[in-house]
């Protein structure tokens, strides 16, 4: 994981092209903690001998993990604290696995200052392939008046 602090940009802060990335590590732990928050304990993620007899060959890690990353560099890093999620989509193009280290990068593309939403693309690499792109619509927390 990476450390919790927080970044902090207002609305009028930001602007196109502006980049965030934070780094996570896939591991046993954070595949079964999010297997017991979600409730999701489909044996592909947590059945060693299970997922082996699957397509994939071996376990994988949860795809919405890889969206609660993407929550998290949101929240933390770009636009940062107070921001609020409005929508999010994934498209799913490779499996994580246990041990992957995925990287997390965010992309401003659209800034709307009349509603404060600013729109991201949003990547989840290993070793620089894409294994999950989308888009995701945050509102960014406005300068206090």
């Amino acid at each position: 994981m990476t450390q919790d602090t927080f970044s902090a940009y207002y609305l009028d802060e930001l602007s196109i092209d502006q980049t965030a990335s934070r780094v996570f590590t896939i591991d046993d732990a954070a595949i079964r903690a999010f297997a017991d928050v979600s409730t999701d304990h489909n044996p592909v993620h947590v059945d060693e001998d299970f997922a082996a007899k699957s397509p994939f060959k071996g376990r994988i890690a949860h795809g919405m993990l890889l969206g609660a990353y993407i929550s998290a560099t949101l929240a933390t890093d770009l636009p940062g604290r107070g921001s609020i999620y409005v929508s999010q989509t994934l498209d799913f193009k490779r499996a994580v696995r246990p041990g992957d280290e995925v990287t997390i990068e965010l992309t401003i593309k659209a800034i709307d200052l009349k509603s404060g939403h600013v729109t991201l693309s949003t990547l989840a690499k290993v070793r620089n392939k894409t294994m999950l792109s989308g888009t995701a619509v945050v509102i960014a927390p406005k300068r206090p008046a």
